[in-house]
This record gives structure tokens, sequence and C-alpha cells, in this order.
């Protein structure tokens, strides 16, 4: 994989090179690498691959038994019905991952209507709550651009509390220090134009 890796880029350099220096306008075949992986930092115990599916073990209680007061979901390719498309989910099969009933949380690097178009049909539809991309302000920071369009880790939090019922209350305190530290990146972005050192110094130490 690393040798095809390198191959790959050198191709696209050679490309680059004699577009700018040769003036050559010849349209080549791009060298393409696709790697299908689940996305997240350690890998979930259960996956399905083409599904853009997975699940965290560790993100549930102990013995497996009780159902979860909220789901996350991240961008995959779920065609979110099976007699539409071979890697699609049945019901049964959807209804088991996200649940009926519970509310939804859907961060997604694109426009949120296009999940909301695959799941409509769900039965947790009505639960689901998508942020996503909104073409907000200009290119700045990783995080920033993050931040502008609500996918960062403390809006999404902010979403959670105000979501599961019952949390509003208890978690008053935990959604006021998101939406601190919201604003404290909001000043220093503009002040520094960097993002929050325990942004862009954070390490997974699981």
């Amino acid at each position: 994989m690393a040798a095809a890796m390198d191959t790959a880029v050198e191709r696209i350099a050679a490309f680059q090179r004699a577009a700018r220096e040769n003036g050559a306008t010849d349209r080549p075949c791009w060298p393409v690498i696709v790697l299908r992986t689940p996305k997240g930092w350690t890998g979930p115990a259960k996956v399905h691959c083409a599904r853009g599916a997975g699940i965290w073990e560790w993100a549930g209680t102990e013995d497996g038994t009780r159902e979860p007061d909220v789901v996350l979901g991240c961008a995959g390719d779920v065609p979110m019905t099976s007699e539409e498309h071979p890697h699609g989910m049945s019901d049964f099969e959807f209804d088991g991952l996200f649940t009926a009933d519970k509310p939804v949380i859907f961060a997604y690097h694109g426009y949120p209507w296009l999940i909301h178009r695959l799941a409509y049909r769900r039965t947790g539809h009505r639960n689901l709550h998508v942020r996503g991309y909104k073409e907000i302000g200009t290119t700045t920071t990783p995080f920033d651009m993050v931040v502008r369009n609500d996918l960062d880790r403390y809006r999404l939090v902010m979403d959670v509390i105000d979501r599961v019922p019952g949390l509003a209350v208890r978690a008053a305190a935990v959604r006021q220090r998101m939406e601190d530290t919201r604003q404290r990146h909001h000043l220093s972005i503009r002040e520094h134009g960097m993002d929050l050192p325990e942004v862009a110094d954070w390490t997974w130490d699981g």
C-alpha cells in the first residue's frame, strides 16, 4: 500500500510539473487510491464497511443490556433501504443501530438535507437531527470551519443535552461550559488566528 501511494504521488507531481513548466493541457488518467475504512480514532469493534456504519462497544454499558439515551452518527454511505441499493440496510437492521425512538445526532460533512432524503422513510426519522455544511464564512482554520458549520464537539454535546429528555436541567452547567468554550474560541480565533490549544494540541489517549 505504501509503495502504491508513493507511486501515485510521484505520477501526480509529474503531471503538475508538465502543466506548469511545459504548458501541457492534455488530460491524463489520474491515479486514484481508494481505501475503505471505518471512521474513528480507534476503529469500531463491529463494522459494516460497505454500509458506512460501525459500533464502538466502549460507548455503551458494560453488560450491553441498556438501550442508549442518544445515538451519534457520522457520514457513511448508508442508503439509509436494502431494496434500493445492495449495501442498504433493512428497516430491522437500521432500527437496531439507530433505534426507533431515541434522538439521533448526526454530524455530516455535507449538506444535511442529503441525510434527511436518505432516511425520510425510516421509523425514527423524526428523531434525526443533522448538523452539516452551511456554506457560512470563509476558510480560516480547520477547527474554526467546523465551528462555523456547528459541527464542532462542543456544539454536538449541546445538541445531546438539548435533545435527551431530562438532561437540560441536570446538565445545564455542562451546556454552559460548552457555550463558553465556543465563545472563547470565537474571540481567540480573531485575535490570534489559531485554534484553541486544547483543540490544536489534543491527542487521543485511548
